[in-house]
């Protein structure tokens, strides 16, 4: 039983010790069960512990992307790249994120369209230069490192705007209609020059010089710009210090990861779009490596920003350095390329003055053309510091084409009037009013500058004056002042579009004149008058100014300048004092000298060409001259019988021979109908003369009558008289290096004038004194007679009789009594070279009959003394020398003849033969002699 109760009190034991063993297990299942569920919300906690700074970077990169658009949208695009590098940076930390790989797929994309728009504003920088905006872009790209960029962009940027913008403006003047403007729309620049019409060409040109002008003031003050240093008290935070710092580490993560997206840009036709995609992994990458990452700890960029704003102020920061040396580098790279800017301007501006309209437009406008592009010859001179050799050679080269068209318009008027002319005399009251001032030297120049900031005369046309030049790095102000004083073209071209008066039909205005014209300026001195006042005819004209501009009115028939009220004396005549210079004038030799007078002054304003305008001046007087020798110079015989070209003196020969070759397509004789002549001069004016009594190139002039004979002599001695007036004047306008030109024509050509007037005078008197069948009356007389009688020859009373006859014709001629004089003069000397001629022809005379020959000459001598008040014996004196040179020695006729030059070779071999024929020479003898005379 014992053991019965032992064993139920251990099972009882037992029993409780399962009991609390079972409570025990359940409370340790649910204690365990409790931990494992408090386990479980502990790694879930974990976990969400662990993605909340990956969340905290997301919406930080999320914040930081709208920040980078918010800033461009501003135009901070230099916070919008300190921001990038950050945003770059934590893009990269996480990039196992699809989140953060689709953020890093598109900030390449942000990236270009932001370069875009920084291109589009460096873009409006180069057209107008405005200090924020460049230093906008300065501060982006030298926070991207890429200032070598920057400047290689401005410089491609500025020769895009004067490509496009020279196009542009051809464009829209030449095709103002729209329906043009489309048609035309992808015509070249050339094209378009082609077709510009000659009323808009000067509108183009100050046009086109305006925008390249402002192009290059825009450029200049990029190149010219000086980071001011402004000292701060502001300390430099090792923030800012950290905004400079690289991190090549990051740098080259970032380049990897932007790399992969290279392929997804689009590439853009747009200049801007294209250069901006193309850079944009490169940018990245430079950008990484120049800002590190400065705002690592940073919540807010935008603010932590502005410290790195603060701290650029300071001279002694790294950011201020780094924007100094951006700036100082693009200065620099624009300096050494500004030569290439201005090439390709200049060659812009020559495609232009290809046209052809600019030679066809009128002296005037051409003039104001050439002051315009003299103007930009200094500017672009100041611009790129040095003389732009290649450009004037082309401005000369488009003067030389007009002087070519300008002086064929004239040289055409010049023939038409000489064809027309009749040698009469012009009223003294027309000729009074004329004056020669721009040939003789004191007279103003065709315009006036066009305000009175322009540059003197012979400063603007100088070809030989020295240039300052602008070394590199050292002084670049030369073109300052240009762009203190402003745009030299605007205001021309707002007055070119108003009209410089009423059109007319050969290019000209009304109050053009060769005088001057309607805003004139004298000798160097600037006009103080303003554009619209020259205009509105409001301008206030000074005492000593021409007083041509003075005119009234304009003479639409003659094109002189005149007056409605009382007359007055003109300057020409008032300072010359000449009466028969201010009389002694037809319609060709007005003509002639108004031609030239135009020409010299424009040698004043052409400088470049002005040798050319002097040869044309040589060219007008020399037609002028060999048009009056074929007309009252040519006869087919003398009365001596020998062509009229062998009496001609050596300086006459060479005159003229001169004229053959300097005026060959001026002289030969052309098929153009008349109406083709007079059609529409564009340059020339036509000086009315009397109604047409004559032909150009009328070789014999025997339809003129003696007055007018005289009346071309003594035209032509005027012309001489103020050429030589002139020389000085037009000595001191040309080069020294082209003074042999001015010599030449002086030395061969006026000083030939007394020649020539000589030789007319000498065929008029040949065509009044009728002897020219006296050489054979003389010869053929007997001479071999056995005695000397008192009778003299028959021939002695008809060639007094012809004299006497040739006398009343000059009395009754209405000729001056000194002109008389002299024709009378010349008179006895065609008598003494007849009769010697006459004697040279004796084929047989003896002692006897050479006393007979010194009878018939004594009798002569006594009956020309009744008619002319001049030493007759004197002039007669050559043919006493030849009777008595019968008498001479053989061993002396060599001798004789070397002394006695104004005998011809046939005249004196006839002597030489009558006296070995007569004498009884040897014939070895007389062949000797005439071996040594010929």
């Amino acid at each position: 039983m014992n053991l019965v109760r032992e064993l139920e009190k251990d099972l009882r034991i037992a029993n409780v010790i399962c009991m609390n063993g079972r409570r025990h297990l359940t409370s340790s299942l649910n204690e365990v069960s409790r931990d494992l569920i408090v386990n479980s919300y502990s790694k879930k906690k974990q976990a969400l512990m662990d993605m909340l700074p990956v969340l905290t970077e997301l919406e930080r990169a999320s914040d930081m992307q709208s920040t980078l658009e918010s800033l461009v949208e501003e135009g901070d695009y230099w916070k919008a790249f300190q921001v990038l590098s950050e945003f770059l940076q934590l893009l990269d930390s996480l990039s196992e994120l699809s989140a953060m790989q689709e953020m890093s797929r598109g900030v390449e994309v942000w990236l270009g369209r932001t370069l875009q728009k920084l291109d589009a504003l460096l873009l409006d920088v180069c057209q107008e230069f405005k200090e924020d905006d460049y230093m906008t872009v300065i501060d982006a790209y030298a926070l991207i490192g890429d200032t070598t960029g920057l400047a290689e962009k401005i410089q491609s940027f500025f020769m895009q705007e004067v490509i496009s913008e020279t196009h542009s403006v051809l464009k829209v003047i030449v095709h103002e209609d729209e329906e043009g403007l489309a048609q035309n729309s992808r015509l070249t620049y050339s094209d378009l020059c082609l077709q510009i019409p000659d009323s808009k060409f000067r509108q183009c040109l100050l046009r086109t010089l305006a925008v390249l002008f402002d192009l290059m003031c825009s450029y200049h003050e990029i190149m010219d710009f000086q980071l001011e240093r402004e000292d701060s008290p502001a300390q430099t935070s090792d923030k800012c210090n950290e905004d400079i710092s690289c991190s090549l580490d990051v740098a080259g993560e970032v380049n990897s990861d932007v790399t992969a997206c290279n392929d997804s840009m689009s590439s853009s036709g747009d200049v801007i779009q294209g250069s901006s995609s193309t850079k944009a992994p490169s940018t990245i990458s430079s950008l990484t490596e120049t800002t590190g990452s400065p705002y690592s700890n940073s919540h807010d960029p935008v603010n932590e920003v502005s410290n790195g704003e603060n701290s650029a102020s300071s001279i002694d920061s790294p950011w201020y350095h780094l924007r100094k040396e951006a700036t100082t580098f693009v200065s620099q790279t624009l300096q050494r390329g500004r030569k290439n800017l201005w090439h390709l301007t200049a060659s812009r501006v020559s495609v232009l003055l290809s046209s052809a309209a600019a030679c066809s437009t009128s002296i005037h406008q051409f003039l104001k053309n050439y002051e315009d592009l003299s103007v930009f010859i200094l500017t672009g001179e100041a611009f790129c510091g040095i003389e732009v050799v290649e450009f004037r050679q082309k401005l000369k080269v488009v003067c030389e084409n007009y002087f070519i068209a300008f002086h064929r318009q004239n040289v055409h008027a010049l023939k038409m009037v000489l064809e027309k002319e009749t040698w009469l005399k012009l009223p003294p009251d027309t000729v009074q009013i004329i004056s020669f001032a721009g040939l003789i030297g004191d007279g103003a120049p065709l315009i006036s500058l066009s305000s009175s900031k322009s540059m003197k005369a012979n400063e603007i046309h100088s070809n030989n004056k020295s240039v300052n030049m602008v070394h590199t790095g050292t002084n670049k102000s030369g073109f300052s002042h240009w762009i203190k004083n402003g745009n030299p073209f605007l205001p021309k071209l707002s007055t070119s579009k108003e009209g410089h008066g009423t059109p007319q039909p050969n290019g000209s205005s009304y109050g053009e004149f060769d005088g001057g014209s309607a805003n004139n300026y004298h000798g160097d001195r600037v006009s103080p008058r303003n554009d619209s006042s020259q205009l509105n005819g409001a301008n206030s004209v000074s005492e000593d100014e021409n007083e041509d501009l003075l005119a009234d009115f304009i003479d639409e028939d003659s094109q002189l300048p005149s007056r409605s009220s009382k007359p007055h004396l003109s300057r020409f005549h008032s300072s010359q004092g000449n009466d028969e210079e201010s009389t002694t004038q037809t319609g060709s030799s007005l003509c002639l000298l108004r031609s030239m007078d135009k020409y010299a002054r424009l040698m004043q304003k052409l400088e470049l060409v002005n040798v050319e305008f002097f040869k044309g001046i040589c060219q007008l007087f020399e037609i002028f001259f060999y048009l009056i020798y074929e007309t009252f110079g040519q006869q087919n015989t003398n009365s001596s019988g020998k062509s009229s070209v062998n009496s001609l003196n050596y300086r006459l020969r060479t005159a003229l021979s001169r004229i053959n070759q300097d005026c060959e397509e001026w002289l030969r004789p052309h098929s153009s109908s008349p109406t083709s002549l007079s059609s529409s001069f564009v340059h020339a004016e036509l000086t009315p003369t009397n109604p047409p009594n004559m032909n150009f190139g009328q070789p014999s002039g025997t339809g003129f009558s003696l007055k007018e004979r005289c009346v071309a002599v003594d035209t032509i001695s005027v012309v001489a008289r103020i050429l030589n007036r002139s020389k000085a004047h037009l000595q001191s306008m040309l080069l020294q290096s082209n003074s042999t030109v001015l010599e030449d024509f002086f030395v061969h050509l006026v000083d030939a004038v007394p020649d020539l007037i000589e030789h007319v005078h000498h065929t008029t008197v040949r065509l009044l004194l009728h002897i020219n069948g006296y050489v054979e009356r003389v010869a053929n007389c007997k001479w071999e007679v056995k005695e000397l009688g008192m009778e003299h020859n028959g021939y002695v009373d008809l060639l007094l009789g012809e004299f006497k006859h040739f006398k009343t014709r000059l009395a009754h001629g209405g000729i001056r009594k000194e002109t008389q004089d002299i024709l009378l003069d010349y008179g006895l000397e065609i008598i003494a070279e007849t009769l010697v001629e006459g004697l040279s022809r004796v084929k047989r005379c003896n002692d006897e009959g050479r006393a007979l020959m010194s009878l018939d000459l004594q009798v002569l001598i006594n009956g020309l003394k009744h008619f002319a008040s001049l030493n007759v014996k004197s002039k007669l004196q050559m043919v006493e020398t030849f009777i008595k040179a019968y008498y001479l020695p053989e061993t002396e006729y060599v001798h004789w003849a070397r002394a006695h030059p104004e005998y011809s070779k046939s005249q004196v071999v006839g002597l030489i033969n009558l006296v070995a024929s007569m004498k009884g020479w040897k014939r070895k003898t007389r062949l000797e002699i005439l071996e040594k005379i010929e």
